[in-house]
């Protein structure tokens, strides 16, 4: 590459701005010559292509457009793609890889905050939370300053299904703590689950053990209803689901079956339509806690995508390879 190759930011124009604060858009300026005013959010508009005849980096995000053959023709220098969020799944095609373009993404950043929020939710479970809340708000009395029975997290089994990136923060996240992890994921082998210091159990196995399952694998067509009504009659009563991956990985209508019974509870940031419906029973069963998909990267945590996506700039312009490659024979193994 040249010294400060040129570069384009494709993605919604409005993310630009929080992605990329002064700070981290001046460090980016470092390595690349970029034009914030400039955004690709169509690779047919003629200003666009004008700017992609010279382009040796893409910088992408949430909005990119599809690079497909005829996108990457009218890019005929691009040399990377360093991806400004997380899973390049949805704009990015086989020929990207072809062309021997180098693909970045920033997923491991955004993994921290969906592994925060699942750290808090699994602890506020434990203590029974999120239905104890709803419990208080329909009685509108105090139960009493005894001990509650039945609730704590001293050694409660905490089963991960996914040794992904977040299901990997995940578990690191939670050694400080009297808690007993353990994972479930097929390409993970007794090895490596050491490695992660955490038993390796079949699904079945982690489902019928566990007092909190949390979900951390991607979405193919393998995993979709990975959780259905069989492995939720498995989950002990009172256990805890909580999923932050993809909604499509739990069957929600045997989900809103079992939790009508009140026999377990639900943390959902996904959901499977998403949005929610607005007649959806989530919205009101009691043990049910559903969130926006808030857990990932947002607010002030935008920046460290854009950081992460300066740092791969300064290595390429080292002449050194991306430190968070996206391979396409891993991709359909990822989020």
């Amino acid at each position: 590459m040249s010294e400060r190759p040129h570069a384009v930011f494709a993605m919604t124009a409005a993310n630009v701005p929080l992605v990329f604060p002064p700070e981290v858009l001046a460090r980016l300026r470092e390595s690349v010559e970029i034009d914030d005013g400039l955004v690709a959010e169509d690779f047919t508009d003629p200003r666009v292509r004008q700017a992609l005849a010279r382009t040796e980096i893409l910088v992408t995000g949430w909005g990119c457009p599809r690079l497909d053959a005829a996108a990457l023709d009218a890019v005929p220098k691009l040399r990377a793609v360093l991806h400004s969020a997380g899973s390049v799944k949805g704009f990015a095609t086989a020929e990207v890889w072809r062309r021997g373009i180098a693909v970045s993404s920033a997923a491991v950043a955004n993994a921290l905050p969906v592994a925060e929020y699942t750290l808090a939710m699994i602890l506020l479970a434990g203590k029974d939370l999120l239905t104890a809340r709803e419990r208080l708000r329909g009685t509108r009395a105090h139960p009493g300053w005894g001990v509650v029975p039945g609730i704590g997290n001293l050694g409660r089994r905490v089963g991960v299904i996914g040794a992904s990136r977040i299901g990997r923060r995940v578990l690191e996240l939670l050694r400080p703590f009297d808690l007993r992890p353990a994972l479930a994921d097929p390409y993970v082998d007794a090895a490596r689950a050491a490695e992660l210091g955490v038993p390796l159990l079949e699904l079945d196995d982690l489902l019928r053990t566990s007092d909190i399952v949390t979900i951390h694998a991607p979405e193919t067509p393998e995993t979709h209803h990975l959780v259905g009504r069989r492995e939720l009659a498995l989950m002990p009563d009172g256990a805890t689901l909580i999923n932050t991956a993809r909604g499509g990985l739990v069957d929600h209508d045997a989900l809103i079956a079992e939790l009508r019974t009140g026999r377990v509870n639900a943390v959902l940031d996904v959901t499977d339509p998403e949005p929610l419906p607005a007649d959806s029973p989530l919205y009101d069963l009691p043990n049910a806690f559903v969130t926006p998909h808030l857990a990932g990267s947002q607010g002030n945590e935008l920046a460290r995508l854009g950081a992460t996506v300066a740092e791969e700039a300064a290595r390429l312009g080292a002449g050194e390879r991306p430190a968070y490659p996206v391979e396409w024979a891993a991709l359909e193994r990822e989020a």
